[in-house]
């Protein structure tokens, strides 16, 4: 369990301040990533205390550059570089454990947290709210131009999630889309052929059977 930075009292596992001194925590790098800062202030703008961030790098090769705000610990990626960073970190998993996904959600999913749409710290429109992964409990706020704005405490969030074999997961259940796909369009054509069928009025009762047939055999 994360401590304290200012008092050293145990932080619960889903927030920043410590219920002790009233200090907010940074619980995403501090003491777990080693960076340094490249600019204090940068041209990007946090969303949620709309002052200038700063630039940092973290250490690790290939260097990733980030910003992140001083006052509230949010961090912003460019696109893709949350995913660098997760396969970066977390080592080579092979296996899906569903039981400490479920509990890492359970501690760390923040469910009375306001929703609100957050403006992009380069081009200030307004950020769409995307799941991250499946079972992930990280909603991100993301620029399609320019990257994935994450609240403090979310990047550690999804390193558990990775670690406890979210991201296998996640692939799992896109592949699982992906051959339902071609089944289901395979279907609409076979419907297409019946139904052209059915308007020439050849033997309609047999022939919607038929249809019905098709369509369970789809969604099943």
């Amino acid at each position: 369990m994360a401590k304290c930075q200012s008092c050293s009292a145990p932080l619960p596992p889903n927030t920043q301040y410590c219920s002790y001194c009233g200090v907010r925590n940074d619980v995403d790098l501090r003491g777990k990533h080693d960076y340094h800062i490249v600019s204090r202030q940068s041209q990007r703008i946090c969303p949620e205390c709309n002052i200038a961030m700063q630039t940092i790098a973290l250490d690790m090769q290939p260097p990733l550059q980030i910003e992140r705000c001083e006052k509230c610990f949010g961090l912003f990626f460019d696109p893709g570089e949350v995913e660098a960073l997760l396969e970066k970190v977390v080592a080579p998993v092979v296996s899906i454990n569903r039981e400490w996904l479920g509990n890492i959600n359970q501690d760390r999913y923040q469910k009375n947290k306001p929703v609100k749409y957050l403006e992009c710290p380069v081009c200030l429109n307004i950020m769409n709210r995307v799941a991250f992964g499946h079972r992930s409990g990280v909603v991100i706020d993301q620029c399609k131009a320019h990257g994935v704005w994450l609240d403090g405490g979310e990047i550690t969030h999804l390193l558990e999630w990775r670690k406890a074999g979210g991201q296998l997961l996640h692939q799992q259940k896109l592949l699982e889309k992906q051959q339902k796909q071609p089944r289901a369009a395979g279907g609409q054509a076979e419907i297409d052929r019946l139904m052209d069928r059915y308007a020439k009025q050849e033997d309609a009762g047999n022939l919607l059977e038929t249809v019905a047939s098709v369509i369970f055999r789809i969604f099943e």
